[in-house]
């Protein structure tokens, strides 16, 4: 073992005043940097070397390495470069006093105190990341049924995006607790009290409300990666979920952008929310004469001679028999939205050439009937012959109309002054 006494440390540093006298301090300071750089390599390819020999046999060995060897070599060259400086930058030169080194070598040591909590920072973030990629790993959504992997991968990137704000945050804390003048406040974000008031004064913001939503949706379960949904009256997919906003992957290769209170506020149409199964229809006009039994056999071949239909479900109904049409409804299964819409685009096509192939008679027509104005004859345009009506033509027309055209009696209750005196034209 390595046994270095105080006096092997004396004469190191007698070596390093020595050769800073020889060579001067700039040049020393030169090759101070240069070493350190030089060994901080040295030493994280060695570890490197020693993490992969070790992990050799383990399929995420070399995810680790990847993942981890850039933060943690940022770290190295940091540490060392502050030794360097802080042991043989030549503060003395510039002609400052004692006070003026002094802040000199504070402001040095905040700058490399705060390079290393941001290495260190982009080192965890990097480890949470290697994290969720194994995690991940285990839950395929290229699959057919991969309701669970979806509802597992969303949650996954949501903790890992809120792990990751967590990390930012406590580091931003920690940068700050270097400087002596904001000490205080630093503390105040990294106590508990302190984020709280934070949550509880920025709630009302939008951003922070989307944050909620995005949480919301993620555990509720109400939306997942590589659902198929219906918003704003464009279908699409869900590729991606963040803390505010949510991608749609639309049909025609466009992006769909909706901040993640839209889902929370708005009904959206979710069709694989409890599995990737769905059922769609295909409607046919046709004439009354086509012969449903003969189309229900054509379907069955069709879906039975391509690997788009799931078998669960091949059904045709007439839904409705008016306007001089025959309306069919064909309903069919897949098992997801995409083979589903190529499905129904298949069996309408089929459909369609039977129908025109093998019932030419069945096509839509419309019904139209041509004919000349008959003419008029004397004995139908002059009506001299008595009709009854209601008021007139019969006895009983005619009382009924006496009875509504007849002046009506009025009955007064008895006599007084006023009549009295009007009959006899006297005045009052």
């Amino acid at each position: 073992m390595l046994d270095l006494r105080p006096h092997d440390w004396r004469r190191a540093t007698d070596v390093v005043d020595a050769t800073t006298a020889t060579l001067g301090p700039w040049m020393t300071f030169a090759i101070a940097v240069v070493v350190a750089v030089v060994s901080a390599l040295v030493l994280t390819t060695i570890v490197s070397g020693i993490v992969k020999l070790a992990l050799r046999r383990r399929s995420w060995g070399q995810s680790f390495v990847r993942h981890a060897r850039r933060p943690f070599r940022t770290i190295v060259l940091i540490i060392a470069l502050w030794i360097a400086i802080d042991r043989f930058f030549p503060l003395g030169l510039a002609g400052g006093d004692a006070a003026t080194n002094t802040a000199w070598d504070a402001v040095i040591d905040r700058v490399a105190a705060i390079g290393s909590i941001a290495a260190a920072a982009w080192l965890l973030i990097e480890l949470v990341r290697f994290a969720t990629e194994m995690a991940l790993g285990h839950y395929r959504i290229d699959v057919p049924d991969n309701r669970i992997a979806r509802r597992i991968r969303t949650q996954v990137l949501i903790l890992r995006r809120v792990a990751v704000v967590i990390i930012v945050i406590i580091a931003i804390g920690a940068a700050l607790l270097t400087f002596p003048a904001i000490q205080t406040f630093g503390a105040s974000v990294l106590a508990s009290a302190g984020i709280a008031s934070i949550v509880a004064g920025l709630a009302a913001q939008s951003v922070l409300a989307n944050m909620f939503a995005g949480i919301q949706l993620v555990f509720s379960e109400a939306l997942r990666v590589d659902d198929v949904v219906v918003a704003e009256g464009q279908w699409g997919r869900v590729g991606e979920i963040t803390l505010s906003y949510v991608v749609l992957d639309l049909w025609d290769d466009r992006r769909l952008v909706l901040p993640c209170t839209y889902f929370t506020t708005t009904p959206f149409e979710n069709w694989t929310r409890k599995g990737s199964e769905l059922l769609g229809a295909v409607e046919l006009d046709v004439d009354w004469r086509i012969s449903t039994a003969r189309m229900r056999e054509h379907l069955q071949r069709v879906v039975g001679e391509t690997e788009l239909w799931d078998g669960r479900t091949a059904v045709l109904q007439v839904t409705e028999a008016t306007g001089g049409m025959v309306r069919v409804r064909i309903l069919v299964t897949a098992a997801n939205a995409g083979t589903l819409f190529d499905l129904r685009c298949l069996v309408r096509e089929e459909m369609v050439a039977w129908v025109r192939r093998t019932n030419p008679d069945a096509l839509p027509v419309q019904r139209v009937l041509v004919t000349q104005p008959a003419e008029e004859t004397e004995a139908e345009g002059t009506n001299t012959g008595a009709v009854e009506g209601l008021f007139s033509g019969s006895a009983q027309g005619e009382a009924r109309a006496a009875r509504y055209t007849n002046a009506i009696p009025v009955q007064d209750d008895g006599p007084d002054e006023d009549s009295e005196d009007a009959r006899s034209g006297s005045p009052k």
